[in-house]
């Protein structure tokens, strides 16, 4: 029979759960997984991953649309729906694949079946959802020292507006639709909302989107978020803020949405699919927490600086545990716990140098403090720009679209924060995240060197520009 103690077991196999194995089974921890329905969790099956693959397939699309801009020439460009879903699906499956290679190599046992915690150190498994991988263990009583909950998170679903997965969708049936939408209502202009309302616009589905806040993209500093809004208007999307979707009428195939503009006034929007993009809640349900006193907190459990619960020898990482719901926040979770768990003293997540990606078009990324929450904060700032049109690498590549934006503490020089519109910005970002990490003043900044020529060469100008020293414009 199969052996059923270990010293850690983690609960989902999503990017915190399968890095946190990882990283447990590297310290030496005998280490398993329980999965209920498939390796990658969301984020590789149905998320971060193949959203991507979808996004990049209309990136290139928009490009063979405007090859006449680069000197080149395209007729009869088209595509096909169901071939650009299943590029998405083979990637999402290439890397299931490799999660579960990655499980054998370290030596993680993975355990097939829906995990209750009984007390702490014990666990029931009972029957997954899907077939078991190769080599799974499967439904019984285990046995763990410290267990581990990376659950994730689902859509999140408003009175009024649930999802039918037929003409109202969730980010699940977005990402498979079974044919392209003529028009489309995106409720939510959060980075999901936003990037499915990009993807099918540049397709040329005719988009509106509908934002109960004042702007779109709400965690974003404003001035990034006004100057996206822009663009997106431009390329045709049409934008509610401070308004909310009151009602919605299903038809045969077809959804009249009643829309509350926030001003006393109502107008209804007739579409063929409406995807419903208003955020995610904790997978904490059905794992027994409520009874063993676990605390949890809008709906997250509540955890300290090392991931610990207030009930020993239970612990949680990821979307399961709070803001932000990023996967790399998970990932990073998942290592600080383990290494607390093996006594190495790891520093505690950080929250403000966690960078926020949304892979739109213009994409947009960010790091630490708004302009608006550092004045709140009530620090004296200095802030700089510096837009693309002013990059040579930018005009070369026929994105002159776009603006970096920083924040500095007047006084100390500290970086504060960095806001980036435009193109590969959520490959730049890194760069201001390391120098925030390492607690890079402007000076230093200043006098690194940037090669050219680069769109990098930007986050060097909007450190000048705020000390009144750009060079490029």
């Amino acid at each position: 029979m199969a052996d059923t103690n270990f010293d850690i077991i983690i609960i989902g196999s999503g990017p915190g759960g399968y890095v946190c194995a990882i990283r447990a089974a590297q310290l030496g921890f005998k280490t398993a997984i329980i999965e209920r329905e498939y390796l990658g969790g969301v984020c590789l099956n149905w998320g971060c991953i193949p959203t991507k693959a979808l996004l990049r397939s209309a990136e290139i699309f928009h490009y063979i649309q405007h090859a006449n801009d680069y000197g080149l020439s395209a007729s009869n460009v088209s595509y096909d729906p169901s071939a650009v879903v299943k590029r998405s699906r083979v990637v999402s499956k290439r890397l299931n694949d490799g999660v579960g290679f990655l499980m054998r190599k370290n030596k993680v046992d993975v355990i097939w079946g829906e995990a209750t915690i009984d007390a702490p150190g014990k666990i029931t498994v009972k029957g997954a959802r899907n077939e078991a991988p190769k080599g799974a263990l499967g439904p019984g009583a285990y046995q763990a020292k410290h267990i581990i909950v990376a659950t994730g998170a689902r859509p999140r679903v408003l009175p009024g507006l649930e999802p039918d997965k037929k003409l109202i969708w969730t980010y699940f049936e977005a990402m498979v639709p079974d044919r392209m939408p003529r028009t489309l209502l995106v409720i939510g202009s959060g980075a999901i909302g936003i990037e499915f309302a990009s993807f099918y616009r540049t397709l040329g589905a005719e988009v509106t989107v509908v934002e109960v806040l004042p702007q779109i993209l709400p965690a974003e500093d404003a001035e990034i978020a006004a100057f996206a809004r822009k663009s997106f208007e431009k390329q045709g999307i049409k934008i509610y803020t401070g308004a909310k979707v009151a009602k919605l009428d299903k038809k045969a195939d077809s959804v009249t949405a009643t829309i509350d503009d926030g001003k006393g006034g109502t107008q209804t929007l007739t579409v063929d699919r409406v995807i419903a993009a208003v955020g995610v809640v904790g997978n904490i349900e059905n794992l027994g927490l409520e009874k063993l006193g676990v605390k949890t907190e809008r709906g997250a459990i509540v955890i300290d600086g090392a991931c610990k619960t207030n009930v020993p020898g239970i612990y949680a990482i990821g979307d399961v545990a709070g803001p932000p719901l990023l996967a790399h926040k998970a990932e990073h979770e998942g290592v600080i716990c383990v290494e607390a768990i093996k006594g190495l003293h790891p520093h505690a997540m950080d929250r403000r140098l966690i960078p926020g990606c949304t892979y739109c078009s213009p994409q947009i990324a960010s790091v630490g403090l708004t302009e608006q929450a550092a004045k709140a904060q009530s620090l004296d700032v200095r802030v700089g720009r510096f837009p693309f049109i002013g990059n040579g690498k930018a005009i070369a590549m026929g994105e002159d679209q776009g603006l970096v934006k920083v924040i500095f503490d007047k006084k100390t020089g500290q970086l504060l924060g960095a806001h980036m519109v435009g193109a590969e910005v959520t490959e730049l970002i890194q760069g201001y995240v390391v120098a925030m990490n390492l607690e890079t003043t402007e000076e230093e900044l200043m006098h690194t060197v940037f090669p050219h020529p680069t769109l990098s060469e930007m986050m060097k100008e909007a450190v000048l520009d705020a000390y009144g020293r750009v060079l490029n414009i």
